[in-house]
């Protein structure tokens, strides 16, 4: 079963085309990656998806529901995560997250808070005003308010990013762990080719909009004859191989 499905997805902004065409599909429990440099398109396809920003042409299906028509209905289910969006500043963690649950709906919201803590570690700055955290605090913060209603479908904008490599190891794992147990599907955005090595079973490589190649990291490291994603990441954004000829077709 497909929970997202994206057909034909552009956007246009004045003269550029943002994002150029593009089409893919998330299966129930798999993790996807949506790689790319700067200005590939990532961030504009994931706020299509979210409902923030409206196509130019295309249609997107999420959880069976046509965000054009009735994004509500899927928004309810899913979640979204990223260390640039800034939670309000003045309330704590905890009320921010006891804010995030009332307008999902969720039931026991303080325990499933305390839940989070647990496993994000975040008793020691849990009552302290969000504005006050350091980066890597507030990454673990903003993915516990990704994880508060339970979500079906979950959209990761670089999840470890300003964490020191043993939280990032352990926020990789309990992403690994949330996924296994609840079959959660994941559209990971990140420039850590090792986390998309480690967690993503398909990746999709964005260029000037447009999704050059795809395939599992293990397929795509063979056809570049690469040892590592890293490589790969660098001959798409430099236009190198097979990328080169899609991008320019």
């Amino acid at each position: 079963m497909n929970m997202v499905r994206v057909q034909a997805l552009s956007k246009r902004y004045a003269t550029t085309l943002a994002v150029d065409n593009i089409g893919f599909t998330i299966g129930a429990g798999q993790t996807v990656g949506l790689l790319g440099g700067n200005g590939a398109g990532k961030t504009t396809t994931i706020s299509m998806l979210l409902g923030l920003l409206l196509p130019t042409s295309g249609k997107i299906e999420i959880l069976g529901h046509d965000m054009a028509r009735d994004r509500f209905a899927a928004l309810a289910r899913m979640n979204f995560s990223s260390p640039y969006i800034a939670l309000p500043s003045r309330i704590t963690v905890r009320e921010n997250l006891r804010v995030y649950g009332h307008l999902y709906g969720v039931r026991q919201a303080e325990r499933r808070i305390g839940e989070l803590s647990d496993e994000l570690d975040l008793h020691q700055f849990l009552d302290r005003p969000a504005g006050e955290l350091s980066a890597g605090q507030k990454t673990r913060v903003a993915l516990a308010k990704s994880l508060i209603n339970r979500p079906e479908v979950l959209l990761l904008d670089e999840p470890t990013a300003s964490l020191d490599p043993d939280t990032g190891d352990l926020v990789r794992s309990w992403l690994e762990r949330y996924r296994a147990q609840s079959g959660c599907s994941m559209l990971i955005a990140s420039h850590n080719m090792a986390e998309v090595e480690r967690l993503c079973d398909h990746v999709l490589m964005m260029r000037r909009g447009r999704i050059v190649d795809a395939g599992s990291p293990d397929a795509l490291l063979g056809r570049y004859q690469r040892d590592s994603m890293e490589d790969v990441f660098l001959d798409i954004a430099r236009g190198r191989g097979r990328a080169a000829t899609e991008a320019n077709s």
